[in-house]
């Protein structure tokens, strides 16, 4: 499998879907996963607003290493496309919410279109920045399943 076809693959997976599962660890050392609407900024960088009294919110603040995974929970089993991320996620900087909160609310017409100012309260802003990426490779891919599900480096990763 080629990586130009591997990185096509982990896009398109991106590009299909609405929401990513993130993944936080609590001052407690245990995980907890959420799931959130997200807008992508190429395969790198994901934005999403929450609360900032969540429960994935506050443990993002006191400890910025993530886990991502993008995938289409709609599809029979054994046809599983999934991308896979360790990122660092903040709150988005004040200085760059504007900006920001154009590209969040770009993504598509169902998603309300939030002002920087919306995104400075209640509801905050926030990004993540993937340092590793992976994409699913069915154990049953025609070309390249080896029997086994296994997970391969894209992006040049």
């Amino acid at each position: 499998m080629t990586q130009e076809i591997l990185d096509r693959r982990a896009t398109a997976v991106i590009e299909a879907n609405k929401y990513l599962a993130l993944g936080t660890v609590g001052a407690d050392g245990l995980p907890w996963v959420t799931p959130v609407y997200f807008t992508p900024d190429g395969h790198d960088t994901f934005y999403w607003a929450s609360s900032p009294n969540s429960l994935h919110s506050r443990n993002l603040a006191e400890r910025p290493d993530v886990s991502i995974a993008i995938f289409d929970s709609s599809v029979p089993i054994g046809g599983a496309s999934a991308v896979y991320f360790r990122a660092q996620a903040a709150l988005v900087p004040d200085d760059e919410l504007d900006a920001a909160a154009t590209i969040y609310s770009s993504r598509y017409a169902e998603l309300r279109r939030y002002t920087a100012d919306e995104l400075r309260d209640d509801l905050r802003l926030y990004r993540a920045r993937a340092t590793e990426h992976w994409v699913l490779v069915t154990g049953r891919d025609p070309e390249y399943g080896t029997g086994l599900d296994s997970r391969r480096p894209v992006f040049g990763r």
